[in-house]
């Protein structure tokens, strides 16, 4: 299975998560595609399934895409779809952080309730495909705290835990993270395929 994504961490992420199941899990370069997919669809599910598509039908193998973001309920949902490059065309997580921060800044701790959502799709070479969903609610703070992670790990609080998400251990994070969320709803059903259920 390919995971279709040139993001080093998030493929390392996706590797751990479903390395005991009965797939050997490979990033795009072990299978030599090299190519971005646009992200043009207006929900994070269909960016994914776009994602796993492409790298599927290049491959020639079963792929796994996810597509992730931020939801700021004060912003009315953004920066959404467009979390990786909120800040414009040459944005960086830090441009992405420090324009958040500013939109952000006039409302008030008990108004800054988000969560990051991921949307998760494996398309196999015959064309059927699932996709699943996973959500980690938070708030937004008025500082970065915290250096692991990345995106708006830093900015992103969890007051179960007392912690951003960049504070936490990632053993943590890959048990309650959106994206690990997703994810376990994958293995799931990659489990229930195994064992000869349908889709």
């Amino acid at each position: 299975m390919v995971v279709a994504s040139r993001n080093k961490k998030k493929t390392a992420e996706i590797v751990k998560i479903l390395n005991d199941l009965n797939w050997t899990v490979i990033s795009m370069l072990e299978a030599n595609i090299n190519f971005e997919v646009t992200e043009d669809g207006d929900t994070f599910e269909e960016n994914s399934y776009k994602k796993a598509l492409e790298v599927m039908k290049a491959a020639g193998l079963t792929a796994i895409a996810d597509d992730s973001g931020l939801e700021v309920d004060a912003l009315n949902g953004k920066p959404g779809v467009f979390s990786a490059r909120f800040s414009g065309e040459k944005a960086t997580d830090r441009r992405n952080n420090q324009k958040l921060l500013e939109l952000m800044k006039d409302v008030p701790k008990n108004k800054r309730t988000a969560r990051f959502v991921c949307a998760a799709t494996v398309v196999f070479p015959d064309f059927e495909y699932f996709t699943v969903r996973g959500e980690c609610e938070g708030e937004i703070l008025f500082e970065p705290r915290g250096s692991g992670g990345f995106g708006y790990d830093p900015l992103f609080y969890l007051p179960d835990y007392k912690k951003t998400f960049a504070q936490l251990d990632a053993g943590t994070k890959n048990l309650i993270s959106h994206r690990a969320r997703a994810l376990a709803k994958v293995r799931a059903k990659l489990s229930d395929l195994e064992g000869g259920m349908k889709l």
